[in-house]
């Protein structure tokens, strides 16, 4: 398979990821479904931040690409989501009974990481 679509289809999948995890990052802090009861835990602010950060990360890994417009967006939006799931896995590990959600972090980070090293270096978008 050729790796541009691979690349494309990670970029797909995250950007539906994220954008799904920031929208419901800013509308269920107060009826979290089960295992997101952290976010209660988060301030109000830090909450909303990281759910433009998600929606915006995910718009990032799609749009510059498509359109071709500012295209190295892409790949600094992979890295910056890449470093918030960081963030997110070292908050999960300091909770008790987290270790799925850091599992979840570790892969989306992972996928994020390796999608900005492929459109950093081994096939960028020009």
């Amino acid at each position: 398979m050729d790796l541009n679509l691979i690349l494309w289809i990670l970029q797909v999948v995250l950007a539906a990821v994220f954008i799904g995890a920031g929208f419901t990052h800013a509308t269920q802090r107060d009826h979290p479904r089960p295992r997101m009861e952290w976010m209660q835990a988060v301030p109000p602010g830090a909450l909303t931040t990281i759910a433009v950060l998600e929606i915006l990360g995910g718009i990032g890994l799609v749009l510059p690409a498509a359109t071709r417009i500012l295209p190295i967006l892409t790949p600094i939006a992979a890295a910056a989501l890449a470093l918030l799931m960081l963030f997110a896995a070292i908050f999960h590990i300091r909770r008790p009974n987290e270790l799925p959600n850091v599992l979840f972090n570790a892969v989306l980070g992972l996928l994020a990481l390796f999608v900005a090293y492929g459109r950093f270096v081994l096939e960028p978008i020009s």
